[in-house]
């Protein structure tokens, strides 16, 4: 098991954080069994391509809500560290109230 979910959608409120807020809440280490993506789908291209990750964050974004972590952004690059067979993934966490 890669993920604790595959969900399909974010079940959170919209919270309407820009990438410069994101970009201002440290990284810290997720477990990737602890995530519920909010994709079903990847598009293969994005996964293999050898720069995926250099437009936008290098760290994935997770919400925290009610209780549970979701993968906002970033499913490649979960996959990726799934494929090097780590466990833990370096992401930012927005903590949403309940």
């Amino acid at each position: 098991m890669i993920f604790k979910l595959v969900g399909d959608g974010r079940p959170y409120p919209e919270h309407g954080t820009s990438n410069r807020e994101w970009a201002q809440i440290p990284p810290r280490q997720v477990r990737l069994d602890s995530l519920i993506t909010t994709k079903a789908m990847l598009d293969l291209h994005s996964l293999l391509a050898a720069d995926s990750t250099f437009y936008g964050d290098l760290f994935p974004h997770v919400v925290q809500w009610r209780g549970e972590l979701y993968l906002e952004d970033g499913l490649h690059r979960a996959l990726r560290a799934a494929l090097h067979q780590r466990s833990i993934l370096h992401a930012r966490v927005l903590e949403l109230p309940s």
